[in-house]
């Protein structure tokens, strides 16, 4: 993430998001195992992601040379975490490459502009997160999604939907479109175990409502049950113990 130091506009803010640390150790195992991609979209995908650490180390030797570039990850010690924090929100550290500890939780109204490298490996409802962190303060503020990604990639749209809307609840169905819901009557978050076999939730949404408008009469007048043998019979087929609890919960 980039700040303004002086509030001003002498220095040009930027900023660097980045999925991965850039210490961590290769695993032996996937040496020598590496295929030549078969397309731009399969070099994109194979490609290990950037690294704070290494993309830090060239900025501050190279582009942005003279500037205050400093490091935050979730592997530092959290007096030092807060250190960094406060020098950057200061206006004494120009430059903040980050890996996704800065999602949430962190205001700096000083910082006006974000740039995310890798953009297609995060979601949908991350990327919302992690460029709601710039243009808090008084100053407008400036995300830049950066992929290699094909235009007509999956990963791609997805990136052009998230620039084309602010609106949070807007990006949150296409999320629910891409990832699908879930188990509804559990806690699985990914949609490959989805309950659901004729319906979609935001497809089918209308019938879905209707159907809850029906449901909750008919329980209603009957809790129990007792008229419908059939629909109790098929509920207890349905419903296990862990999923009843799900849906107490509400």
């Amino acid at each position: 993430m980039g700040a303004n130091p002086r509030g001003g506009g002498e220095r040009p803010p930027g900023v660097r998001r980045l999925p991965r640390i850039g210490d961590e150790e290769d695993d032996p195992k996937k040496a020598g195992k590496k295929k030549p991609p078969e397309s731009p979209e399969d070099a994109a995908e194979k490609r290990p992601p950037l690294a704070v650490l290494d993309v830090a180390d060239h900025l501050a030797k190279g582009p942005l040379q003279g500037l205050k570039v400093e490091v935050l990850h979730g592997r530092m010690h959290p007096d030092d975490k807060d250190a960094v924090m406060r020098r950057f929100a200061a206006g004494e550290t120009h430059v903040l490459v980050a890996t996704t500890v800065i999602e949430v939780g962190v205001n700096v109204p000083n910082a006006t502009a974000m740039v995310i490298m890798d953009a297609d490996r995060f979601g949908v409802s991350q990327l919302h997160q992690l460029r709601g962190r710039v243009g808090r303060g008084s100053a407008p503020g400036l995300c830049l999604l950066v992929t290699e990604m094909p235009e007509a990639s999956a990963a791609r749209q997805r990136l052009n939907a998230v620039a084309s809307t602010l609106d949070g609840f807007e990006l949150s169905r296409i999320d629910l479109e891409q990832r699908r819901e879930g188990d509804v009557l559990g806690q699985a978050q990914s949609g490959a175990r989805t309950s659901l076999k004729v319906l979609a939730v935001i497809e089918d949404e209308e019938i879905i409502a209707e159907a809850r408008e029906e449901a909750a009469a008919v329980v209603a007048k009957d809790p129990e049950l007792t008229h419908l043998p059939a629909l109790r019979t098929a509920l207890d087929a349905l419903l296990d113990e862990e999923r009843e609890q799900y849906l107490e919960k509400g």
